[in-house]
């Protein structure tokens, strides 16, 4: 359940970002470069919360690897989509 929690609200930060993306430039090109602004952001994200299932929750690496592989793709996988979707 915490990983779908995650990963959704990777998807509602991403969304945050294209929203400032929009309001502060408005044209297709600074959406792409929000959701390419994104990446980065949600990847340290996603280390934090790696880093608390490890030293917090007492999760081993070899347990939070995979689970941090997921909760960063699947945000940047649709942030993916969005730069090649608006950077046309």
């Amino acid at each position: 359940m915490h990983m779908a929690m995650v990963i959704g609200g990777g998807i509602v930060l991403l969304g945050l970002f294209l929203l400032f993306g929009r309001l502060w430039g408005g044209a297709t090109p600074d959406l792409a470069l929000a959701a390419k602004a994104f990446v980065p952001v949600w990847l340290v994200i996603a280390l934090v919360n790696m880093w608390v299932g490890v030293t917090k929750a007492g999760y081993s690496m070899r347990d939070e690897l995979p689970i941090l592989l997921i909760v960063f793709i699947v945000p940047a996988v649709l942030a993916g989509i969005a730069v090649w979707r608006f950077a046309r």
